[in-house]
């Protein structure tokens, strides 16, 4: 597909045509900040920035941090309290840490729901969705083991919980636990390969995110309309698009500078408030916690692998079908997977012509429903595994599965969708402004 038309960086002085010549840096940054962007986004499209800033705050406070971590069981619990304690600024630095995962994973659940609702996983933005859906599993390894490295309780037994699903998966299932644990339970060897692979991954998922940005600077944005911009000539393009730089830079700094006030008024006042006191106490192999629950990003993900217990009729169905080789934890286990994969599989499974959850009126109620839903799974994930929230959590994890695997697919066929505008410029007007009047 034909990019945007627009005016593309052109050297001025000799030095500047010597380093373009070169190293085209200087053209790509103009290219990037000049790229013509839809101009009726609204205040949805601001997480994109959000995301890129917790990245550098996390990759920054966590280069400093580990100038002072020890990766040792004897030592790492003391290494943290002496970051706390002794370390100049050092609470502060982890606080910034700690609740910028938090800050993290809450942008791009709205970024990921935004995508969800105006379908910008469909075509030809496939790639960029994909790409987006590995970085968030990225996401989620590298936090976890990043909980693990503080070597508290919940560290510990988390660490042990969660490794332990790897030893349902048949008949390679102990082989890879112990590859992962580094031997036969979760001890020093684990505790380094998680520190190894927590410090690398942020640089991985980097890099991801330049392939990221650079996958939706081809094929363009997406909008709330999701009527593509017009492509016949540069004077159409420019009607409904604006530069990126100044008009979307300074919203969405605007933006960021509102989230950070409340982000540094948490790290400040409250900067345990989304931790665990279990994780105060330092690691004890003899010592089990009375509720082991992973931090809340999780929740959602860790109420559907607790959902399918013995007693659940697909559960036993799949265990006599194939002869017991699925039993019920390693159904949690793919079940939890399968929830990110048929998110992954979404530009697939939503068969509507439509793009914008706006145009689309049955769609919009099924799809408040699941981000009730994911609420719901996620106050589930933190109860105690008993009833009535065992019902539950069956209740909202096959929903989960409903939504994506039933509804998107018959929606496309059964749905009378709403009119569209037919160009950017006319959804702009007529939020914006009054359309021009045709000259009689």
């Amino acid at each position: 597909m034909a990019g945007i038309p627009h005016d593309h960086y052109e050297p001025k002085s000799n030095g500047e045509k010597w380093l373009h010549s070169r190293l085209p840096i200087v053209g790509l940054l103009y290219d990037t900040l000049m790229i013509p962007t839809p101009k009726n986004l609204n205040w949805m499209w601001i997480w994109g920035i959000v995301l890129t800033f917790c990245l550098a705050l996390q990759i920054i406070t966590g280069v400093v941090l580990v100038m002072h971590y020890t990766p040792h069981v004897d030592y790492a619990f003391a290494s943290i309290e002496h970051i706390m304690r002794n370390v100049n600024g050092g609470h502060f630095i982890r606080y910034l840490h700690m609740n910028g995962a938090s800050l993290f994973f809450f942008a791009v659940y709205l970024h990921i729901f935004r995508g969800l609702y105006y379908g910008s996983y469909k075509a030809p933005r496939e790639i960029t969705w994909i790409i987006g859906m590995l970085i968030y599993l990225l996401m989620m390894g590298t936090a976890f083991m990043g909980y693990v490295l503080p070597w508290g309780q919940m560290s510990f037994w988390g660490a042990t919980v969660i490794t332990g699903l790897f030893g349902a998966i048949p008949f390679i299932g102990d082989a890879l636990q112990t590859w992962l644990l580094g031997g036969p339970a979760v001890d020093n060897a684990t505790l380094n390969r998680f520190f190894s692979l927590h410090y690398l991954l942020p640089f991985v998922i980097a890099a991801l995110v330049a392939l990221h940005i650079w996958a939706f600077h081809t094929t363009g944005n997406n909008n709330p309309t999701g009527v593509d911009v017009r492509r016949g000539s540069k004077a159409e393009a420019e009607k409904d698009t604006v530069p990126f730089w100044p008009y979307f830079v300074i919203k969405d700094l605007f933006a960021l500078a509102v989230i950070l006030v409340v982000f540094f008024a948490i790290v400040g006042f409250m900067p345990n408030y989304l931790g665990h006191p279990d994780n105060y106490i330092e690691a004890n192999a003899l010592v089990t916690p009375a509720h082991i629950v992973p931090e809340w990003y999780f929740l959602p993900f860790y109420a559907i692998l607790r959902a399918f217990t013995g007693d659940v009729w697909v559960v036993m169905f799949a265990s006599w079908i194939t002869g017991g080789i699925i039993d019920a934890k390693f159904f949690g286990v793919l079940a939890m997977f399968g929830a990110i994969a048929v998110m992954a599989l979404a530009p697939w499974l939503d068969t509507s012509r439509v793009r914008s959850g706006r145009y689309r009126p049955m769609f919009k109620w099924w799809f408040w429903l699941l981000v009730i839903d994911f609420v719901v799974l996620m106050w589930l994930g933190a109860m105690p595994a008993e009833e009535p929230y065992a019902t539950f959590s069956l209740i909202a994890s096959a929903y989960w599965f409903f939504y994506f695997l039933v509804i998107l697919p018959l929606l496309g066929v059964i749905e009378k969708p709403d009119a569209q505008p037919e160009t950017i410029e006319d959804d702009f007007k007529a939020h914006y402004g009054k359309a021009e009047t045709p000259a009689e």
